[in-house]
């Protein structure tokens, strides 16, 4: 029986890598790199590695975002159609657990009402440590805190990980992926298509890059004052708390379902 756990490059995997080493000695870590990470992540998996004493399996697909992108017809992925999980994170996991029988650590908390990452293999068990032990979202950041490992750097703008296009980003998300990384934002651009009869081929699915950008401000403006009101009502919040409350908001949608991200 194989144990293994996937590594998103994100907070709560992260915990969970820090929870479960001394309880699993001989678990598989492993990250599924779509090739089209923030560099904040890669650094925040080096010094995960580097604090624990562990090495965390890289696993891709054979094939790039761009050539499923031509597969999908420049359909791009969305909410609803989220080709790119199937295609850059489940198949590469799948494969590299093969036939054989595995149970696998997922970073889901108590306080998430969420499933996570469902195999479509008999021989692949998921289970959730941080459910059952009840942990919850002050506890994942203290066990960081504690082992020294500490929170990824992209929280200070984003409030997940994953790819820097990740159609789950907030508009202000994507107004601080072009302050802080231009390069990867027109890279994301690049991507999108509007076409003259009138199909669009969008990352946010009601404005182009170009539209949202041009309207930075208004966005800017917006968030700010969505901030000020959170901290009106929960005075007693650190700032990054009420930023990250602002981000996230009680509608969040799921991430990515390998290992939650």
């Amino acid at each position: 029986m194989r144990h293994i756990l996937g590594i998103s490059g994100g907070k709560d995997s992260a915990a969970l890598a820090v929870y479960m080493r001394d309880r699993v000695p001989d678990i598989e870590y492993f990250f599924c790199d779509t090739g089209e990470e923030l560099t904040e992540t890669y650094d925040f998996i080096d010094r995960l590695e580097a604090r624990l004493g562990i090495k965390v399996q890289r696993l891709a697909a054979t094939q790039g975002f761009k050539h499923f992108l031509e597969k999908y017809n420049d359909f791009l992925p969305s909410p609803q159609s989220r080709w790119c999980t199937v295609q850059m994170k489940i198949k590469p996991l799948e494969e590299f657990i093969g036939d054989d029988e595995a149970i696998s650590y997922v970073a889901i908390r108590a306080d998430e009402d969420r499933s996570g990452y469902v195999a479509t293999k008999d021989t692949i068990k998921v289970v959730f440590p941080f459910k059952d032990a009840g942990i919850t979202k002050p506890d994942v950041e203290r066990i960081l805190e504690e082992s020294g490992i500490g929170m990824p750097k992209y929280y200070s703008w984003r409030s997940r990980s994953g790819c820097y296009f990740c159609f789950f980003q907030r508009k202000i998300e994507w107004v601080r992926l072009a302050e802080n990384h231009p390069g990867l934002f027109e890279k994301a651009k690049s991507f999108e298509k509007v076409l003259p009869d009138g199909r669009r081929y969008t990352w946010s699915q009601d404005e182009s890059l170009d539209e949202l950008i041009a309207r930075k401000d208004q966005i800017i403006a917006e968030h700010e004052k969505r901030v000020k009101l959170q901290k009106q009502r929960k005075p007693n919040k650190t700032l990054a708390e009420v930023l990250e409350g602002v981000l996230d908001g009680e509608d969040q949608e799921e991430g990515c379902v390998v290992c939650h991200v």
